[in-house]
């Protein structure tokens, strides 16, 4: 080789080996580190810039769900009281019921990230996290496999993580539990009507997560002709004649049956004969996040034993 040549070679060289070294540095750096600042849209068509994020708030159940199951777990610094999935996520900060939610609770924690179903409240508190410097994402409410995807392909966006691993096993397991409740004799299913008290007794129409999730397990809801959760009275309820009442826990072991059907406007319902109440958990039956698909399964086989093994 020319002596002449011997420059550039070792100029080449030298770059060659600064950019291995930097490229070493950068890969035992924590990925969150030198993640590139990123764009996404959410729920309220905003377009949010997003950055490393080492301090992550997340408010609501499939929310959070998603994020752990993204493996951002660690960077987690507090969470709403509906968010008790998976079991590490008992061990965050929380800051309350995700509709009514304080500012100053949520800014102590000093997050550098927030992201947030589209339903938390109150309204005034997301006027004032829509304003702030740090990056808001707010994630579309939709009860649905579709929405469940979108769900986890924008958490998935906001994290710079991918998701399409997730996306396809929830998606095949949504789908096998649907496949199970549609074995179901038309002639067989059940009027389910989905209560979210006594005190007032507001049942689930169209467009609430309730509705949705008693239709993908196989039932009808006799109160879908309203939108929405809205008071029924006791003539509705008598005319609505539900086989089945659904409930949320309330923490203490109850609603009982003794306690539900001992309400006059309930007494005289074809559930009240056959005293068929089910309870379910919360954030799990109406999260539509990650484990809808065991929730759909779990309200099908309790409906239709006679019908449905417990596998597939």
């Amino acid at each position: 080789m020319p002596f002449s040549s011997l420059p550039g070679l070792l100029g080449r060289t030298r770059k060659s080996a600064v950019g291995a070294a930097v490229a070493l540095m950068l890969a035992a750096l924590p990925a969150q580190l030198v993640a590139v600042e990123r764009t996404v849209t959410d729920a309220f068509g905003r377009d949010v810039r997003v950055g490393s994020a080492e301090r992550i708030v997340t408010l609501g159940p499939d929310v959070t769900e998603i994020a752990f199951a993204l493996g951002v777990g660690d960077r987690i610094v507090g969470l709403d009281r509906s968010s008790r999935y998976p079991a590490e996520a008992a061990e965050k900060p929380n800051v309350g019921y995700r509709r009514s939610l304080s500012a100053e609770g949520l800014l102590a924690l000093r997050p550098d990230l927030i992201i947030a179903a589209q339903d938390i409240g109150p309204p005034e508190v997301v006027d004032i996290l829509k304003g702030l410097s740090i990056a808001v994402v707010f994630v579309p409410e939709d009860n649905s496999l579709q929405g469940i995807g979108r769900k986890i392909g924008l958490v998935a966006a906001t994290l710079d993580r991918d998701g399409e691993e997730l996306a396809r096993s929830v998606k095949a397991d949504f789908e096998a539990a649907a496949r199970m409740a549609e074995r179901v004799p038309e002639a067989a299913r059940k009027k389910v009507l989905f209560l979210h008290g006594l005190a007032r007794l507001t049942a689930a129409g169209d467009g609430t997560a309730a509705d949705a999730i008693i239709g993908y397990a196989g039932a009808t809801n006799p109160f879908d002709g309203v939108n929405g959760y809205k008071a029924a009275s006791e003539e509705a309820l008598l005319a609505m004649a539900p086989d089945t009442i659904l409930m949320l826990g309330d923490g203490n072991g109850g609603p009982t049956p003794e306690e539900v059907f001992a309400v006059p406007a309930l007494r005289n319902t074809p559930a009240a004969a056959n005293r068929s109440l089910l309870v379910l958990d919360g954030p799990y039956m109406l999260g539509f996040g990650p484990r809808t698909a065991g929730a759909i399964r779990d309200l099908a086989l309790a409906l239709y034993p006679e019908y449905l093994a417990a596998g597939e």
